[in-house]
């Protein structure tokens, strides 16, 4: 991939939102040695408005991929924000995915693939990772999808 990723999210009509600030008393990222830790992102579009439900009872797959795709939309903005720019990213380490579900809904992976998949398609290769998709009973503000992330980064 011989382009920015800045230009590839343009290409792939992206766009990042502001790096969210915590709600609560965290911090949203975390830097020691090479590896940036990014605290949980909760699934909110590019406008603000949250992205609510519980799939398997108010959202479908695609719609639980959307709000995953807007996790890490968040998640890279947190990147921007620690890092100063998206190049200064060697790989996406790990992805947690939290999907509020109901008890009988077992897609989380398929949810949480619309992160995945967007790491991959805007960072090539250095966006496969090591990852987990969990369902859960709630999620904070009711959203469908949070996602926590591990990213090295260079330091030279």
């Amino acid at each position: 991939m011989s382009d920015s990723i800045e230009q590839r999210l343009t290409a792939l009509d992206l766009i990042l939102p502001e790096a969210p600030n915590p709600v609560a008393n965290y911090v949203p990222w975390y830097k020691t040695g090479d590896l940036l830790f990014i605290s949980g992102q909760i699934s909110k579009a590019v406008d603000g408005r949250l992205i609510t439900g519980t799939l398997g009872r108010d959202l479908d797959v695609a719609e639980g991929q959307e709000a995953a795709r807007a996790s890490a939309l968040s998640i890279l903005a947190q990147a921007k924000s620690a890092l100063g720019t998206l190049e200064n990213i060697r790989q996406i380490v790990k992805l947690t995915g939290f999907v509020a579900a109901t008890p009988w809904f077992t897609e989380h992976p398929q949810v949480i693939n619309g992160a995945s998949d967007l790491f991959v398609d805007v960072l090539g290769d250095r966006g496969r990772h090591t990852r987990a998709a969990v369902g859960v009973a709630s999620l904070p503000l009711g959203v469908a999808v949070e996602i926590d992330a591990i990213i090295k980064f260079k330091t030279d």
